[in-house]
């Protein structure tokens, strides 16, 4: 099969991902086979390109977001078959959807939803997870006593997913950091009750609109920068969810506040073994609110063809973090 990869860790400057023909995936007992129909393109996946290389002789397959139909099924599997249209994540100690065909586990795909085309539903995966765990945990819930969230970076894809997760679930009253015209207007319609701008006073601008504190804050960017605003807004015994795994944060300044510091990592589960079966059941409950019309895809920008060329333009693009929503990539077969 065609699969985009590469040997060492680089630039946009020096690119070099290739297509090339690989041998074609085996399903192991518990695996889905899937042919790859879209991929959604992640910051993640661009910071691995310029920091992960392959081990000697090797080559790195990325790419861990994607929606297709299901053609092979392991052996001990009945819970998809084949012709399903399915969307998910996946393990990044194996291979990614950066191919024709995916072997992945089957207990972190869902079934696509009927209204939902593939490249709707590539949107979703990563930033529905993400923003899931980060909010709700493991208990599928907001912390007792959480009412006012507060989401920076609310046009990016956890952000927008965020926000509609809380709304779909919470009765919470979402407030997005947005510093654009056009990513203001798309937090509100992602259903943010209030947008204020990153770029300014953050804590005067909710002083204006009322609100001295929040109860949670989700940060999806530059938290180590914006930690010293974020304590001022939180309330004592409040909530920090950190998703963007940046160093250098120092956590003293939460200390006067007793702060709960929640992090988020979208392989913990595969990576710890630790019920992995919940993406599965997450992404259920996000193909539910989607088939409802309760959360809508977040597919801004649709680049064509899984070639070198399409693939480092959703890169630059990515890496310019100035997107809205997701860049999705479509496959046609």
């Amino acid at each position: 099969m065609k699969a985009l990869v590469y040997e060492k860790a680089h630039t946009l400057d020096t690119w070099a991902i290739e297509l090339t023909d690989l041998p074609e995936p085996t399903p192991g007992e518990s695996d889905v086979l899937v042919e790859v129909r879209a991929v959604g393109i992640n910051p993640g996946e661009t910071f691995l390109r310029k920091t992960r290389s392959a081990d000697a002789g090797g080559r790195v397959l990325l790419g861990w977001e994607f929606a297709g139909e299901v053609v092979g099924v392991g052996a001990a599997l009945r819970r998809f078959k084949v012709g399903d249209r399915v969307f998910g994540t996946g393990d990044m100690r194996r291979d990614g959807a950066w191919a024709e065909r995916v072997a992945v586990d089957h207990r972190i795909v869902a079934a696509i939803p009927d209204a939902l085309s593939f490249t709707a539903a590539a949107s979703l995966p990563v930033g529905a997870i993400t923003a899931w765990e980060a909010m709700f945990r493991d208990a599928g819930a907001l912390p007792v006593n959480v009412n006012r969230v507060f989401v920076i970076g609310g046009a990016g894809g956890v952000g927008s997913l965020a926000i509609q997760l809380l709304k779909a679930k919470t009765k919470a009253f979402v407030i997005a950091t947005a510093s654009r015209p056009a990513s203001r207007a798309w937090c509100k319609g992602m259903g943010s009750d209030l947008v204020v701008d990153h770029a300014g006073d953050v804590v005067a601008q909710l002083a204006s609109a009322g609100i001295a504190a929040v109860d949670m804050v989700l940060s999806t960017a530059d938290s180590p920068g914006n930690l010293p605003w974020i304590a001022k807004l939180l309330r004592p015994f409040g909530h920090l969810s950190v998703v963007d795994g940046s160093p250098g944060l120092d956590v003293n300044t939460l200390v006067p506040k007793a702060v709960s510091l929640h992090t988020e990592m979208i392989f913990s589960r595969m990576l710890n073994d630790y019920a992995p079966e919940t993406h599965g059941t997450i992404l259920d409950q996000v193909a539910a609110f989607a088939a409802k019309g309760k959360i809508k895809p977040i597919a801004t920008t649709q680049l064509d063809g899984l070639t070198p060329e399409t693939m480092k333009k959703a890169h630059e693009l990515v890496e310019t973090r100035r997107t809205i929503g997701k860049l999705v990539i479509a496959i046609e077969r």
